[in-house]
C-alpha cells in the first residue's frame, strides 16, 4: 500500500549530482510551472515550498518568473536549499542573446544565479559551438551553477557533447509511459547526465490508461502516481510534473514511496511508446 505523505522536509526528496557542476545536486522530483501564471503560479510555488519541494522549473517564455521569484523570496526557505532551473528561448541563441536572457531571468526571479540554465529548444540556424560557449561563460561568471539543453534529439545531443561536454550537465525532454527516450538515455547515462522528464504524466493520458489503472489499483495508488513512480525508479531520471493544487502536489510527493514490481514494469513496457504530447512546429527532427 502506498504510504500517504504529509509535508516531508526537503532531504526526503532524493537528489542527483550533476556532472561538470561541483557540488550541485538536483532533487529528482520538482514542480513544473508551465502554463501557470500570475497569482495561480505564486500560490502553487508557495504551497510546494511549504510541502518540502525544493526544485522549481521555469523559463523566460513561461512569463511566470516574477511570481516564482516572489514566492521564493517570501518563503523564508534559504536560497541554498532551492534548486531553480530556467531557460533561454530558441530565438535568443546567440552568445549575447543567451547572456541577456539569463540576466533578465535572474532579475525577474530576484536571484543572483540559476542552479540550472538550459537551452529551451534548439534552433537550426544556431551556431551550436557559440551557444555552448555562452553557457560555459555563464558558469564562469557564476550566473549559473550548471547548464544544459532541452529538446535535443540524439544526433544533436551527441554533437553538443563532442563540442563542449562540460556545458551539458542535464538534458530535459518529454518522457513518460507512452513515449520512449531510450536512445537519449543510452547517450546520457554513461556520462552521468540526468534526464529530467517534462510532461511526465502524458498530459493526463497516463491517468486514463486502463493498464495504468490496473497497476494503480493493486498498489492503492493513482495512475499518475504509478507514472511518476516508474520514472523515479529509473537511474538518473528526474520528473517535474505541473501541479497547481496542494492536493496534487502531495500526491506527487507520495509517488516517491511507490515500488513497482516486475509484473508492473512489464505491463508498462508493453504500452505503445510513440505518443508525443509536445511537438510544436519549430521542434527538431526527433529521430535525427
Amino acid at each position: 500500500m502506498l504510504r500517504r505523505m504529509a509535508a516531508p522536509p526537503s532531504p526526503g526528496i532524493p537528489a542527483i549530482a550533476l556532472p561538470h557542476a561541483a557540488g550541485v545536486r538536483m532533487p529528482r522530483l520538482g514542480l513544473g510551472t508551465w502554463p501557470m501564471a500570475g497569482a495561480e503560479c505564486r500560490r502553487a510555488v508557495e504551497s510546494a515550498l511549504r510541502l518540502g519541494y525544493r526544485h522549481f522549473d521555469t523559463a523566460a517564455m513561461y512569463g511566470n518568473e516574477a511570481e516564482i521569484g516572489a514566492a521564493i523570496a517570501g518563503s523564508g526557505v534559504p536560497r541554498a536549499e532551492v534548486f531553480l532551473a530556467t531557460k533561454v528561448w530558441h530565438d535568443r541563441l546567440t552568445p549575447d542573446g543567451v547572456r541577456a536572457s539569463c540576466e533578465a531571468s535572474l532579475r525577474r526571479l530576484r536571484l543572483g544565479h540559476a542552479d540550472l540554465f538550459l537551452v529551451h529548444w534548439p534552433n537550426p540556424a544556431m551556431d551550436l559551438a557559440a551557444v555552448l560557449g555562452a553557457l560555459r561563460r555563464l558558469k564562469e561568471d557564476r550566473l549559473a551553477r550548471a547548464t544544459g539543453v532541452c529538446n535535443f534529439p540524439p544526433g544533436l545531443l551527441r554533437r553538443a557533447l563532442e563540442i563542449a561536454p562540460d556545458a551539458v550537465s542535464c538534458l530535459q525532454v518529454e518522457y513518460h509511459v507512452h513515449l520512449s527516450q531510450d536512445r537519449l538515455l543510452e547517450i546520457a547515462r554513461p556520462r552521468g547526465i540526468p534526464l529530467t522528464a517534462y510532461a511526465p504524466l502524458a498530459q493526463g493520458a497516463a491517468e486514463r490508461d486502463p493498464a495504468m489503472r490496473r497497476i494503480a489499483q493493486r498498489h492503492g495508488a493513482t495512475p499518475s502516481q504509478v507514472a511518476l513512480g516508474w520514472l523515479l525508479g529509473q537511474a538518473l531520471v528526474a520528473a517535474i510534473p505541473k501541479a497547481a493544487s496542494a492536493a496534487h502536489q502531495r500526491a506527487n510527493l507520495a509517488a516517491l514511496d511507490l515500488r513497482l514490481d516486475a509484473a508492473d514494469l512489464a505491463a508498462i513496457a508493453a504500452l505503445p511508446k510513440g505518443r508525443r504530447m509536445v511537438d510544436p512546429g519549430f521542434a527538431p527532427d526527433w529521430d535525427a
